[in-house]
Order: C-alpha cells, then sequence, then structure tokens
C-alpha cells in the first residue's frame, strides 16, 4: 500500500546514493545532498522507497521538488506520482496555489507537468558549483 510520510533519516542516504543516467545525472543526490529534511517526504509502497516530494511552503504557494527512484523513472510513472504530490500538497497545505522549477533541459518532466494542467511563467539561470549555469524553467498550476 503506497504511503506519504516524513522521510526517514536512513532514507535520506539512500537519495544521496541515487544516480541517474544521463542527461539526468543533474539530479543525482550526492550533487544535490538533502537540506531541510523536514520539508522531505518519502512515497513508499510496502515500506520501500519509490521516490520523495519535496515542499517549500510559501504565504500564497507551495513550491514542489520530487524524484522516482532512477530505476522506476522513463516507464511511464511520472504523470501519476506527480498528481499524487499534487494532491498531497493541497491536503497539507490547503488554498496554497503549487509551484515548481524545472532545468529546462528536462523535457520529459516538462512534458509531465504540462500533462498536469502546470504552465510556464518564467525562466531564470541558477548556478551550480558542478554544473556551472543551467536555465530553469518556472511553472504553476492552472486554476
Amino acid at each position: 500500500m503506497r504511503e506519504v510520510a516524513p522521510l526517514r533519516p536512513a532514507e535520506r542516504a539512500l537519495l544521496d546514493g541515487w544516480r541517474y543516467d544521463p542527461p539526468y545525472e543533474f539530479y543525482n543526490g550526492e550533487d544535490d545532498p538533502v537540506l531541510n529534511p523536514e520539508r522531505f517526504f518519502a512515497v513508499r509502497d510496502d515500506d520501500e522507497l519509490l521516490g520523495f516530494y519535496y515542499f517549500d511552503a510559501r504565504e500564497e504557494t507551495v513550491e514542489i521538488g520530487l524524484g522516482l527512484r532512477p530505476d522506476l523513472t522513463g516507464q511511464g510513472l511520472g504523470h501519476q506520482f506527480f498528481l499524487d504530490g499534487v494532491a498531497f500538497a493541497h491536503d497539507r497545505f490547503p488554498g496554497r496555489r503549487v509551484t515548481l522549477n524545472v532545468a529546462a533541459f528536462n523535457g520529459r518532466a516538462i512534458t509531465v507537468y504540462e500533462r498536469a494542467g502546470f504552465r510556464r511563467t518564467g525562466d531564470h539561470v541558477r548556478t551550480f558549483d558542478r554544473w556551472g549555469e543551467v536555465s530553469c524553467i518556472e511553472m504553476e498550476e492552472e486554476r
């Protein structure tokens, strides 16, 4: 049975070890260690970690981040995984609009978000020690 619950310390260590195939290695755990662990929620099925959601609550919005376990990506699971995360965000942070940021190169994720009813609202460049400047797209759900 699938559950969403706070991320356990041992699961934080698992996230640090996740490795994605190119070009998605940008999302590898060792490059972006878990900060603010209270904002992370594990998605488990029969106590097996499937992925995570990250929520940054603000006054009128809540930003969602997410990650599906590397061996589960590219199998058509992302759409429902994302919808479940948005529904959880609405339950946990009622009345707030859900927003997100995504690397502009991640067409696979952008397609999922657009199919889920999110629209582009802006863009920015973020600088990473390892990756340099990365173009990002800002999105929010349409209401």
